[in-house]
């Protein structure tokens, strides 16, 4: 130690700044603050294969110390740590990780105390538990001794040299000497070593709120990919996920510190896969011709879905899938959280809001509620819209023998049970009997029914989110919603689209179609309407303004070019000018009426009534295009079908709407 003292002596005496071009000056230096050592503190990480690349991921600071507490208890082999808000399972014995609700592969889990990186890395990697003791030995040994530049070799032969605290090499092994007789050790550029995870550059969080308020299902559209990075329906909802508890922290800022509000789950439900192992893809492989392979192979995978989900029988399978995974994971989420005390919420984008359009049409309420059940419409289309037996047999030239049928109260349905001895019984020809009997027999064999399975749980509010439901209704033939309608177990339907999403479509003209009206503007999550759209508008208005300013002129103009070329009646015009002031006085407030009027009737309006598709609430939100969009809607017209998982207004309306249902409100109303 007498030697440490006289170095320290000897370099407060010399000048401070070191020399660049001298080792031990940088020894010198930073011997003040490593003399002394100090245990280093660890992080967990886990493996994800990104891109065919390994990349560690660091766990947040909360479950990395669950994980700590848990490995220092020293019975971690059998041990179980939730992480990742409880969606993930880490089994520390075998240090892997494990999803709990859906299918991944199970990820690699490492205690990190040492780090590397090269020059052709983005990130840091860790080294093994085992070799980083070895390291930290090491390091503890020189801080303690005073003795750097230690070589270290590691499993695989690489050298690690420890200059000083601030400076440590990692040196790749090369075959063998070249011609010039290098030394392998000093060939290659050497990578950076780090001790500790505060020494390398990573984004840690904090972590999720312990507390759930609110559960809600995501299903995804068509194909495995789910945004134009082709990342799957886990990814883009972890994306959403995120966003959300971010405009928590912005947006909820009061209800979080007064300990009013958690955070609101959000779970991914996969069809696509199952859907896909039924062997169907086998029978697709063996008829799709050899040509354009790649594009052949992505139809099959993505837009057969569709024709999937219109055919009765894997319309079934998608239907079973969607039910039985959403009342899987409630059933394992309940058992996760036996605390929990909110409700569910289901959203779908694309065509999975279909999906999950039709399994709520097709609920039916509790045995208890029977009574409440008999109040509801018990067909959501609206009759008067489809064809009825009058029509079908005017269709047919039959509209003769309507009256027969009316006389014995046969409709559509007892129709399609009549045989022919019953139609010939009521005297009807042999001709038209065949006629009738094959229509409705058809259009009965057409329509495969699909019995769609029952949710174990009444979801508070539907979100769509780019959704062709309204094509597809009226492509069935819809042609109108019952404005009384509601779904049998879901109290909330709202339709959340982009104003260029190609397969989006809006649900309220078919609810109210004797009128046209604009769809529920989402607001910013800034509070205000985007720049460019505030500057259309204004020059919107100001056109308004100038074409009836100008026609006003020239009105006036008109008015007093029919009057000036006639002098020699000055005497009777000025009778006949105070006989025209009253008039023009009387003309003058109607067209400041006209001209002023549309500005306070769309003020005024009196609200739309959109039945009770939504508890009698606006059902359809579009939302702001950015600016950039606005320059070439076609250009944008894919990315914004894709959108929704990283959009703020989107994330930031659905948490509005669900902790209203709460009686908790945004820190300041949006506008």
């Amino acid at each position: 130690m007498s030697s440490v003292e006289s170095q320290q002596e000897q370099s407060s005496q010399s000048d401070p700044s070191p020399s660049p071009n001298s080792c031990s000056s940088f020894e010198l230096v930073d011997m003040d603050a490593g003399s002394l050592y100090e245990p280093v503190s660890p992080h967990w990480f886990y493996c994800k294969i990104i891109d065919s690349k390994e990349t560690w991921i660091p766990f947040n600071s909360q479950d990395s110390q669950q994980l700590e507490e848990a490995y220092s208890s020293g019975k971690d082999y059998n041990r179980i740590v939730p992480t990742d808000g409880g969606r993930y399972d880490v089994h520390l014995g075998e240090r892997m990780r494990y999803a709990v609700y859906w299918d991944e592969l199970a990820s690699e889990v490492r205690r990190c105390t040492w780090f590397y990186k090269g020059d052709k890395d983005n990130k840091y990697i860790p080294y093994s538990e085992s070799f980083s003791q070895v390291l930290e030995e090491t390091y503890m040994l020189a801080v303690t001794l005073d003795e750097w530049k230690k070589k270290l070799e590691s499993p695989n032969r690489e050298i690690i040299i420890l200059h000083n605290p601030k400076l440590m090499v990692h040196y790749q092994p090369v075959a063998g000497s070249d011609e010039w007789g290098s030394v392998p050790a000093e060939q290659g550029r050497p990578r950076t070593v780090k001790r500790g995870v505060e020494n390398i550059s990573v984004d840690i969080h904090c972590g999720e709120p312990l507390q759930i308020d609110h559960l809600v299902f995501v299903v995804h559209g068509i194909g495995p990919a789910c945004d134009l990075r082709f990342r799957s329906i886990v990814q883009c909802v972890n994306d959403f996920r995120s966003v959300s508890l971010n405009l928590l922290q912005t947006h909820f800022k009061k209800a979080q510190e007064n300990q009013q509000i958690g955070r609101v789950e959000f779970l991914p439900v996969n069809w696509h896969s199952p859907l896909h192992s039924t062997g169907v893809d086998v029978d697709l492989q063996r008829i799709t011709l050899p040509s354009i392979n790649r594009l052949r192979h992505f139809t099959n995978d993505t837009i057969l879905d569709v024709f999937f989900y219109n055919s009765p029988t894997y319309c079934q399978t998608i239907v079973d899938t969607v039910a039985s995974e959403m009342n899987r994971i409630y059933i394992l989420f309940l058992q996760r959280n036996p605390n929990f005390k909110g409700s569910v919420s289901i959203a779908g984008h694309s065509l999975g809001s279909l999906i999950l359009f039709d399994i709520l049409t097709n609920q039916k309420d509790s045995l208890g509620d029977t009574d409440s059940e008999k109040d509801l419409p018990s067909i959501f289309m609206d009759q008067g819209d489809t064809p009825t037996l009058e029509e079908d047999l005017k269709k047919l030239q039959l509209s003769e023998f309507f009256s027969i049928f009316e006389k014995e109260k046969i409709d559509k349905e007892a129709l399609t049970l009549c045989t022919d001895k019953d139609l010939q019984e009521m005297g009807i020809p042999l001709g038209p009997r065949k006629k009738i009997l094959n229509y409705f027999r058809t259009r009965k064999n057409s329509m495969v029914p699909v019995k769609y399975p029952r949710l174990i749980y009444k979801p508070e509010i539907f979100f769509a989110f780019g959704s062709p439901i309204g094509m597809f209704l009226t492509v069935r033939g819809l042609k109108r919603i019952d404005p009384n309608y509601r779904f049998p177990t879901c109290k909330g339907f709202f339709n959340i689209y982009h104003p260029f999403d190609p397969v989006a479509y809006r649900i309220e003209p078919m609810v109210v179609p004797g009128m046209e009206f604009e769809p529920m503007l989402i607001p910013h999550h800034k509070g205000r309407k985007r720049m460019h759209l505030e500057l259309r508008e204004g020059l919107t208005r100001m056109s308004m303004d100038l074409k009836n300013n100008l026609l006003g002129s020239l009105r006036m103009a008109w008015k007093s070019f029919t009057r000036a070329p006639y002098p020699a009646l000055q005497a009777s015009e000025t009778a006949e000018e105070t006989e025209a002031e009253p008039e023009s006085n009387s003309e003058k407030p109607s067209d400041v009426n006209t001209e002023e009027n549309p500005v306070p009737v769309k003020e005024e309006a009196p609200p739309i009534h959109v039945g009770m598709l939504n508890g009698g609430q606006r059902i359809d939100y579009v939302l702001q295009e950015k600016p950039i969009e606005s320059f070439n809607e076609y250009l944008f017209a894919l990315q914004s079908h894709l959108c929704y998982w990283e959009s703020e207004d989107t994330v930031l309306l659905v948490l509005k709407e669900i902790y209203q249902t709460q009686g908790i409100f945004l820190d300041q109303p949006l506008q």
